[in-house]
């Protein structure tokens, strides 16, 4: 399938992360990541064109106009180990984080993933939004898997557990297969070589690794609004689907706030908004925040959530613990400027240094931290602690 470049002055409806895979301007990404858009390019470089998709593997191969001649990655040539070291490369939440490329580290966890499906592996590597399509390499840089999936908000939905940080990567086996039955060429790489250090390998690696932009996928339109007491609207004609996660707060964008309500009346209101895609309901006060993004889950036993359907295998489920209106003195390491809360926590999420973070709203500053000690009572701060 070809596609055209995005018309000037069009904003990206969505992305995700790509590698080439040969000289010839070629490069991996997951299918969802291109899925329903009417076009998809590479910043830099132009368009991504002849999109070949295996929706069922969820793995995709383009064309990128100006990637001939870049650097690409080798496929291993063998098995992966269990319990070998692996880096993750890729462009997770782009709007919120910087839009340079991302480096985590981790281990292969299980060769297998959910229901024993041999075509996945299970890996501590920590994963976001965005990295979807990006590659994990072992320590000599070969590419032995494809990131694909995190255990989200729908798994604590439906059984109440809180998974740690479980990622699934596609076995670079199934991504060779998918490029022979299409006559795309690739390269691989056998067993052994010498072993890199994180840093030498994002110098080899990051060059073969870019952001690929989605363009015309539909969106849910930002609805403005005054906050407060506010009518209940009927349920829409059409139904939508949510899952519901008990003692959880989402963070999104709050553009309505319902006061003196149920949490069903709740819920229905989000149903009968197409811009809603999430709720948090306060249980104490009885106030619906009715949300067009779900980003984060963050514990918080007063608090009932609502997610769309569509959404909830996107939504990142916070291992912090998380209080308004505290802070901790000590142990601040970093301090990022101009950032927001989600950005304060990602940062700390994927530093295994952090341990705790400030967020000073006025200022919209965030401080990481590599101790807890004592917490005290400090307006404006919003603290997590792993």
């Amino acid at each position: 399938m070809l596609c055209a470049g995005a018309a000037a002055g069009q904003s990206p409806s969505g992305s995700g992360t790509a590698f080439f895979i040969n000289s010839d301007g070629w490069a991996i990404t997951n299918a969802h990541v291109i899925e329903g858009c009417t076009s998809a390019s590479v910043p830099s470089l132009g368009a991504a064109t002849n999109w070949i998709v295996d929706k069922q593997n969820d793995l995709a191969v383009v064309k990128v106009t100006g990637g001939t001649g870049k650097p690409f990655l080798r496929l291993l040539g063998g098995s992966p180990r269990l319990g070998e070291d692996i880096t993750a490369f890729g462009y997770p939440l782009g709007g919120l984080l910087s839009d340079s490329i991302k480096v985590t580290t981790g281990n292969i966890n299980s060769l297998v993933g959910i229901d024993n499906d041999a075509r996945y592996l299970q890996i501590s590597t920590p994963l976001q939004p965005g990295n979807s399509g990006g590659p994990v390499v072992d320590r000599t840089g070969r590419v032995v898997g494809v990131a694909t999936a995190v255990l989200g908000s729908t798994f604590v939905g439906n059984t109440g557990i809180l998974p740690q940080n479980v990622n699934f990567a596609i076995r670079s086996a199934i991504v060779e297969l998918f490029l022979q039955s299409r006559s795309v060429s690739y390269a691989t790489q056998p067993s052994g070589g010498v072993e890199l250090s994180t840093a030498d390998l994002a110098e080899r690696i990051a060059p073969a690794v870019v952001t690929l932009l989605c363009f015309g996928r539909p969106e849910a339109t930002t609805a403005g609004g005054p906050t407060g007491p506010a009518s209940i609207p009927q349920p829409a004609s059409i139904e939508r689907s949510f899952q519901r996660v008990a003692n959880y707060d989402v963070i999104g964008f709050d553009y309505r706030t319902l006061s003196a309500v149920s949490e069903l009346q709740c819920r229905d209101a989000c149903k009968a908004d197409p811009s809603c895609r999430a709720t948090t309901y306060n249980k104490k006060a009885r106030f619906c925040f009715l949300k067009d993004d779900a980003k984060l889950l963050v514990a918080n036993s007063d608090a009932s959530a609502f997610v769309d359907d569509e959404l909830s295998n996107d939504v990142l489920v916070s291992t912090f613990v998380v209080a308004s209106g505290r802070d901790m003195a000590g142990g601040d390491y970093r301090r990022i400027r101009k950032s927001n809360f989600l950005g304060c926590y990602i940062e700390c999420e994927m530093d295994r240094v952090c341990l705790a973070f400030a967020f000073v709203r006025r200022k919209n500053e965030c401080w990481l931290k590599n101790r807890v000690g004592r917490v005290t009572a400090k307006p404006g701060i919003d603290l997590g602690i792993r």
